[in-house]
């Protein structure tokens, strides 16, 4: 009988990567379901999705139809930018701010943003 040593490492090795590729999920959703309760919306949209990224062009005061733009290449790196700065200022966030933390160190970010004191102010839509 020939076992497949190799084959089994490579199972036993990706399965702490898919751990934390779920913990950081939950962590995302979490803390979506905070932030579009902050928005009067409700949290359980933040499991739905494309639904979820509708309604997170609706709270940064985008038309949520624009994020169909989201499935262009390259264009989609230029449209989450600008969904997470405009995000952030709907909660009185800087660019700065929103920019390091809403798009490089995402997790932080949106936690910081669903589970913090600020209080979300309704931006005009564009």
């Amino acid at each position: 009988m020939e076992t497949n040593t190799d084959a089994a490492a490579a199972a036993a090795a990706s399965v702490p990567g898919t751990i934390f590729g779920l913990v950081i999920g939950v962590l995302m959703i979490v803390a979506l379901w905070k932030i579009f309760q902050k928005a009067g919306e409700p949290g359980w949209a933040s499991i739905i999705p494309f639904y979820n990224t509708f309604t997170l062009f609706r709270i940064a005061g985008l038309n949520p139809w624009l994020f169909l733009l989201l499935l262009i290449p390259f264009v989609n790196i230029v449209i989450a930018i600008w969904v997470a700065l405009r995000l952030g200022a709907a909660f009185g966030k800087s660019g700065v701010w929103s920019f390091f933390l809403l798009v490089v160190f995402s997790v932080i970010g949106w936690l910081i943003l669903g589970f913090g004191n600020d209080s979300y102010r309704k931006p005009v839509t564009v």
